[in-house]
């Protein structure tokens, strides 16, 4: 899925900043980025893991300003988002894209898991917008989410994680039309199933070894041979091509609200979303500010 570039949109001398770029989505965006013309600032948890980013930006003959930075932690976000502007001089573009999955289900897990999950996928989200939009309103610039399509459709054994995607997609939902009054746009950008470590990273083993002997290990070993068929290469998407559907948000004329990264992805959202732009829901919101 591409998105047509307005006139004069180009990327160039953009100050665009990514969380989450250790891996994955957030690196591949990262190098992409850089490479359609930003200044690129990607952040990441734990800096001692930045050797792929930095050998992905060589690979590519582009350069990245990479930081530490944990989303959960208040006083890092508002630390980061200083000096990216003290020294660059201001933010263009905040790139939501730090998370973290868990698989599980509320009977065997603890109520301490779904507020760390919570705490990663949503908290982490509102703490960098409300940090970055100062600097954003300044300059007319833009907020791109990564969320998921689970974020729209809830999906079993992902309780904790889903939770806290449909509460992003409340969130920029309702902070989209807010922001639009004050010139900064907001967008949701809604993969599906994508060959990166998140999945691994889920949780899974422990999972298994929650749920075994309970009467819910045959619906989670059910559920793990389906997610291992979606996440095959042969059916995913790559990173790199969810990577340029968010570099084209970036640099589009009229952003979307919100955008699936696949056609998979559209076809799985549309179950309960079938305003696949976000246009309807605006058209009524932007109306309660008028």
């Amino acid at each position: 899925m591409r998105i047509t570039r307005g006139i004069g949109a180009p990327m160039n001398e953009s100050i665009v900043l990514i969380t989450g770029t250790s891996s994955g989505i957030g690196l591949a965006t990262a190098v992409a980025a850089a490479a359609a013309g930003a200044r690129v600032v990607a952040t990441m948890r734990d800096v001692t893991r930045a050797g792929r980013l930095q050998d992905a930006a060589r690979d590519a003959g582009v350069q990245v300003d990479i930081r530490a930075l944990d989303v959960t932690d208040a006083a890092a976000v508002g630390a980061v988002v200083d000096a990216v502007v003290a020294e660059h001089g201001r933010i263009d573009v905040l790139v939501n894209n730090a998370g973290a999955g868990h698989v599980g289900t509320i009977e065997q897990d603890s109520v301490d898991e779904y507020r760390a999950a919570m705490d990663v996928n949503y908290f982490g989200v509102v703490a960098m917008t409300k940090a970055a939009l100062p600097h954003l309103r300044a300059v007319g610039g833009r907020v791109v989410t990564v969320t998921s399509v689970g974020g729209i459709v809830g999906q079993p054994f992902n309780e904790a994680y889903c939770a806290a995607k449909f509460a992003v997609e409340g969130f920029l939902e309702s902070l989209a039309p807010v922001a639009a009054s004050v010139g900064v746009s907001v967008s949701i950008v809604e993969p599906g199933a994508v060959t990166t470590e998140f999945a691994g990273n889920a949780g899974i083993g422990a999972a298994v070894e929650r749920v075994a002997g309970t009467p819910y290990a045959p619906a989670l070993d059910a559920y793990l041979r389906r997610t291992r068929e979606a996440f095959d290469p042969a059916a995913a998407q790559t990173a790199a091509e969810v990577a340029a559907v968010i570099v084209d948000v970036i640099g589009a004329e009229r952003p979307p609200i919100r955008v699936q990264t696949s056609a998979a992805a559209q076809r799985f959202v549309s179950a309960t979303l079938r305003d696949l732009d976000g246009s309807a829901v605006q058209s009524i919101t932007r109306g309660w500010i008028a």
